[in-house]
């Protein structure tokens, strides 16, 4: 049986990211960069001003004070957008916004509130203090130069570098390709929701479920219709997955059980198994395999569990896909407001919630059948084996986003 850390290695070792492609900005949201990308422009293009006001030579304000104001005469007015043909020379100033070009000869701005119209002379007006050397100034390339490197190869594209990426004249960007995940759930006893719940059977969750996770993991989840506990029938649902998508992703008949299909159904139509039993809880049977280039998750059919090792295990992978410099779950810091307790031989991924002072706490039973405590939990604390983390203890949290 592997650990972890071994399975999850072994996992990444036998995934190579998906071709890249382009992609406009506006449906990059989630995306991975394929390559570096490159300011077009300096940020700011141009020294502009901070704030509405004046445009002034700093040395013709070097004197004003409260007692002695000092009158500039306006020259114009620079709306943001419009370069000001005139030059601010001694003893003249321009209108400017935020935003506004800096005008020729101006080396500062003052802002409005601070500047007093004068009412003999419209044409001017009073300054009562004086202005340091580019105050209230963006600079032209304060913030990038015009060809320095954005982003790095395998970064994130969140909204913040999308806009970033959109104000230095980017509009597209190569990006990995979104893998297709498909999804299957294997059951006799499940059904839709929505249909009738004879004795026996129960309602499938686990693909809308993991379906979510995939999205938050870039992937594109495709949904197949519910499979029987019988080997052709399993055979036939993961060569359609496998001619459609570039993951596939199963639920339940991973175990060693007389109706666990999936593993003997994977050999069948050629498909290697790595290995299907990892050294955790919830999550224990977990099937890794690969079929061409192409690679199966099996995950156990109890709800928490297949969550639980999609998270570890399946997100990773869907990200190495993607080309993500950062494949590893992210964690919180979090200090647990009560003791969390794992008396088994195996380290127990364990469901907490989170409260707003940066407190963790149980969010109920832990058994892998109680969907509750799951719906309830905000990420997983990991507990070794025979130890109880007496409350206090700094835990990190995995979230489940």
């Amino acid at each position: 049986m592997l650990s972890l850390e071994q399975a999850r290695e072994r996992i990444l070792d036998a995934v190579r990211p998906l071709l890249a492609e382009t992609a406009d900005l506006n449906q990059a949201l989630g995306r991975f960069t394929a390559e570096p990308l490159r300011s077009m422009v300096d940020l700011p293009p141009a020294d502009n001003s901070a704030m509405d006001g004046y445009a002034v030579r700093s040395e013709d304000l070097a004197a004003a004070r409260a007692d002695a104001a000092v009158a500039l005469r306006v020259i114009g007015t620079a709306p943001a957008g419009v370069v000001l043909g005139q030059v601010v020379e001694r003893g003249t100033c321009a209108r400017v916004f935020t935003g506004s070009t800096l005008p020729g000869g101006a080396d500062a701005v003052v802002m409005q509130e601070d500047v007093k119209q004068n009412s003999q002379d419209p044409s001017s007006v009073w300054f009562a203090e004086s202005a340091p050397l580019w105050d209230n100034v963006r600079l032209r390339g304060e913030d990038v130069k015009a060809g320095a490197q954005l982003l790095e190869a395998g970064e994130r594209l969140t909204a913040p570098r999308l806009s970033f990426l959109a104000a230095a004249g980017i509009s597209a960007v190569r990006a990995a390709r979104r893998p297709v995940a498909g999804l299957l759930a294997t059951g006799d006893e499940l059904r839709e929701a929505g249909q009738a719940l004879e004795a026996g059977a129960i309602y499938e969750s686990n693909r809308i479920g993991l379906a979510a996770l995939a999205r938050q993991a870039g992937a594109i989840p495709k949904f197949y219709p519910l499979v029987r506990d019988e080997l052709a029938a399993t055979k036939a649902a993961l060569q359609q997955a496998l001619a459609e998508c570039d993951v596939v992703i199963s639920t339940g008949g991973v175990s060693v059980g007389e109706m666990d299909w999936v593993k003997a159904a994977w050999s069948a139509i050629g498909g290697q198994i790595d290995f299907w039993t990892v050294a955790m809880r919830p999550g224990k049977p977990f099937a890794f395999g690969r079929w061409q280039e192409k690679i199966l998750f099996g995950l156990p059919g109890n709800p928490v569990s297949a969550l639980v090792g999609f998270l570890l295990l399946a997100r990773p992978a869907l990200l190495r896909l993607q080309g993500a410099r950062q494949v590893l779950p992210r964690t919180v810091p979090a200090v647990l407001s009560e003791p969390l307790a794992n008396h088994a031989g195996r380290r127990h991924f364990m469901r907490v919630a989170l409260d707003e002072r940066g407190g963790a706490r149980s969010a109920g039973a832990q058994s892998s059948h109680i969907l509750s405590a799951m719906a309830r939990a905000d990420g997983l604390v990991d507990v070794p084996p025979k130890t109880i983390l007496a409350a206090g203890t700094l835990v990190s949290v995995l979230p489940w986003d």
